[in-house]
């Protein structure tokens, strides 16, 4: 079984979709699939179906969701070929307290994401940042939009939700740095606009974008950038920019050489992200 969550959900058995439409079959999906190949425990399901509130026939309404999901894994596997996994219980297996989804060596996207971050970051501490960059770009190339963005989330489903999120960001970030490292600054600035309007209180891409700014001769704006970052933060958490942002924004005023292209400006960006 193929699996995508970064996006809107999708499970295809032999290329043919099992995802339900009704929205609590859809969202025990959506839990079995995040954690592909892992036990999920009925008192998972209780809680991200129901929260708090877990009705009396809790168990009994879970298997007929489950019931309603193997109907569908069942009618996919009878369009696969004839020798291939014909028994729908195999793939969604049942455990003492709880359920499997069996990819049977199928792709899941979070884990081809999770493989070419790694990629990258091997790349990054070896100071190859071309190839650090290429393989941050083909991980965020797999995301298709917000993860589970179809899925009415619950609790549990909105924490994994925003962990991928946060890894998303994180290898965003560190393809970010790499380019900027490769002197790629003035194709960035578009970029980093956009992300700075989207993570108004994110003082990593804003400081990618004061030095990609500075290191295009604009040098004015990039002060800009962070004067808008600290009124912000100050109306909105009352909290001062980091340290390292500040180390930054006065590097940029007295046009410190450490900025040059090139430069190794880990330790003055790198913390504020």
């Amino acid at each position: 079984m193929d699996i995508d969550v970064l996006g809107p959900l999708v499970a295809r058995e032999g290329g043919t979709s099992v995802a339900p439409t009704a929205a609590k079959p859809r969202k025990v999906l959506a839990m079995l699939a995040v954690h592909a190949d892992q036990v999920v425990p009925m008192a998972s399901l209780f809680e991200e179906l129901w929260g708090e509130d877990i009705p009396r026939s809790a168990n009994t309404t879970v298997q007929t969701y489950i019931l309603h999901l193997r109907n569908l894994i069942g009618s996919a596997l009878e369009q696969t070929p004839a020798g291939e996994v014909r028994d729908a219980k195999r793939i969604l297996v049942t455990y003492p307290g709880g359920y499997l989804l069996d990819t049977m060596g199928g792709r899941v996207d979070v884990r081809d994401f999770d493989r070419l971050a790694a990629v990258g970051h091997r790349a990054r501490e070896l100071g190859d940042y071309e190839a650090a960059s290429k393989s941050f770009t083909e991980a965020l190339a797999i995301w298709r939009g917000r993860a589970l963005v179809d899925v009415q989330t619950g609790s549990l489903l909105e924490v994994e939700a925003h962990r991928l999120e946060e890894a998303r960001l994180n290898v965003l970030d560190r393809r970010i740095d790499a380019d900027l490292r490769l002197g790629r600054h003035h194709e960035l600035l578009g970029e980093l606009a956009g992300l700075v309007g989207r993570y108004r209180t994110h003082e990593g891409m804003h400081a990618h974008l004061m030095l990609a700014l500075y290191r295009s001769g604009r040098r004015g704006e990039a002060i800009d950038v962070y004067r808008r970052l600290r009124t912000c933060l100050v109306n909105e958490l009352g909290l001062e920019p980091s340290p390292s942002l500040r180390r930054l924004q006065h590097a940029i005023l007295m046009s410190d050489p450490r900025l040059a292209e090139g430069a190794e400006v880990a330790g003055m960006v790198r913390a504020a992200g």
